[in-house]
């Protein structure tokens, strides 16, 4: 578990001082971090002490164990998919198919472990607010895990969109969002410039901020009033984003028992059209 994923896993059990501490890391992450004790306590309000003892409920022995720590999380956040073909070694006996569902089984076991079920909860009740418009956009790569969360979600309650096209095109898709709309970003490392600059548009126009990210967390996370953390390193040269589809399916599945009536009488309206029987069509 990344440094920043264990302090939001903690935040609720933290006595007050020390939560001061956890909020000022998670807001100036990771530079506050690899700062002095002295300014990461006075970004905080708090006391080198507190600090110290912060640290030490995260499980590290000193401070500079906790930085050590950091760091090899930075890196490994920034590591780019040939990088990781270089450090992930010669191919085992294990035959290939073997090896890559195993890894999924262990991603999936571990996001599982990694989302709160009160984020999950907190999204599926966003998603369900039928009132309020709802927009889909991801990465180079995980703009095809939000399409097909939108093509779902789309029959099952009005005011669901695509934001397709260039990333040019966006700011003009942005003319329509009203202040409460739901916005579902999705955004792994190496995260992409044009979706943190999106994302802090949709937070102006007051826009509610669904994330689903990797453990080390996009810059997004600073928008999002939900964070779903999901694990998507494999031990070879490309991230998995089936962790990604297994929670943008969870949360399809979720959405469609909320909404069960007007869900189901939107399918058969669909039903119709494509059988033809609706009058008129």
């Amino acid at each position: 578990m990344a440094i920043r994923e264990q302090v939001q896993a903690e935040l609720g059990n933290l006595p007050g001082a020390e939560k001061k501490i956890a909020h000022a890391f998670l807001a100036n992450y990771p530079s506050i971090g690899l700062s002095t004790i002295a300014e990461l306590a006075a970004l905080a309000g708090a006391s080198a002490p507190t600090v110290l003892r912060f640290v030490a409920r995260l499980g590290f022995e000193s401070y500079p164990d906790f930085q050590r720590r950091l760091r090899a999380d930075v890196q490994a956040q920034l590591m780019s998919p040939l990088e990781r073909a270089r450090s992930s070694g010669p191919a085992t006996d294990n035959p290939a198919l073997k090896a890559s569902f195993a890894s999924i089984a262990c991603n999936l076991e571990a996001t599982l472990k990694a989302v709160p079920e009160s984020e999950f909860e907190a999204a599926c009740e966003l998603l369900s607010d039928s009132r309020s418009a709802c927009c889909f956009v991801g990465g180079r790569f995980t703009d095809a895990v939000a399409g097909y969360m939108a093509a779902h979600l789309r029959i099952i309650r009005p005011g669901v969109r695509h934001f397709g096209g260039q990333t040019s095109t966006w700011r003009d898709q942005l003319l329509d969002i009203r202040p409460g709309d739901v916005a579902v970003l999705f955004d792994i490392r190496r995260y992409q410039s044009d979706l943190v600059r999106l994302s802090e548009l949709l937070a102006e126009r007051k826009a509610r901020i669904i994330l689903i990210t990797d453990p080390w967390l996009s810059p997004i996370a600073r928008s999002a009033r939900v964070v779903l953390p999901c694990v998507v390193e494999a031990d070879r040269t490309w991230d998995s984003s089936v962790t990604l589809l297994a929670l943008a399916e969870a949360l399809i599945d979720r959405v469609s028992r909320a909404q069960a009536t007007t869900a189901g009488a939107r399918m058969q309206t669909l039903e119709d059209i494509h059988w033809n029987r609706t009058p008129g069509l």
